[in-house]
């Protein structure tokens, strides 16, 4: 084995960024899976604001709970 050969392999073992992509792409991927559903429950809320009284009434909820609950933020 070579000196060169020796360095590259040395090389390879410390590799920290290799190391951490897996890791990393996970973190990114779990921070935009969080997003997308805050993002989901705030067209739901919304939804829940375009009812009308006799749709809210179907679903057991009166108009100061739709409003209550659609005014709440997208973080909540």
């Amino acid at each position: 084995m070579s000196t060169i050969d020796t360095y590259r392999d040395t090389l390879r073992e410390h590799e920290l960024p290799a190391a951490r992509t897996p890791s990393s792409r996970f973190s990114v991927v779990r921070f935009l899976e969080w997003v997308e559903m805050r993002l989901e429950r705030r067209r739901s809320r919304i939804a829940l604001l375009e009812m009308t009284d006799q749709q809210l009434a179907d679903i057991g909820v009166s108009r100061a709970e739709a409003y209550r609950e659609g005014s709440r933020s997208v973080w909540y």
